[in-house]
């Protein structure tokens, strides 16, 4: 059985995890009839921690030092992760409104959210649209919801916007 190891280069919090689920998931299937069965993993990471922890079929290991990680980064689940999407035909649009989104946000939060400068997405454009996101980390709760609320409605407000602006809480899909 060959297993490529893709899903390391993906920008998401939780590749490793992922590509340690599946490589446990397939090599765990592979040889339980009769016939022993045999993994290869193909990859351009052979020391990267998931793959030596599912070579070992060592759950705690990496668990172990997952947790650690996302403590120390303030990934789930020790807060929460906030992504405006902002998707837009006009690259200068897009530009200015991520900009324009990321300075109100920083004003209005204060101490509350850590919010990130606004970048391209991974894939930054799709069907001749644009695409930005703008991060944050916090817990979230009503306070924050008010905080993300007056901040869209201020942008609305004093600036006209050809932009499409998507809030997604704690997305399943980092691209």
């Amino acid at each position: 059985m060959l297993l490529q190891t893709g899903s390391l280069n993906i920008d998401d919090y939780r590749a490793s995890e992922r590509t340690f689920q599946i490589l446990t998931q397939v090599a765990g299937r592979a040889g339980r009839g009769e016939k022993k069965g045999e993994v290869v993993i193909q990859t351009y990471n052979p020391d990267n921690f998931s793959i030596e922890c599912a070579k070992e079929q060592d759950y705690d290991a990496f668990y172990e030092s997952e947790i650690i990680l996302r403590k120390s980064l303030k990934y789930p689940p020790f807060s929460d992760i906030i992504m405006l999407n902002i998707t837009s035909k006009d690259e200068e649009e897009i530009k200015k409104t991520s900009s324009y989104i990321y300075n109100i946000l920083l004003k209005n939060a204060g101490d509350k959210m850590l919010v990130y400068k606004p970048m391209p997405s991974p894939i930054n454009k799709i069907k001749n649209k644009y695409r930005w996101r703008i991060i944050a980390k916090c817990r979230f709760n009503n306070s924050i919801i008010d905080i993300i609320n007056k901040s869209l409605e201020v942008c609305y407000k004093n600036r006209r916007i050809k932009s499409t602006i998507i809030v997604d809480i704690n997305p399943t899909n980092m691209a």
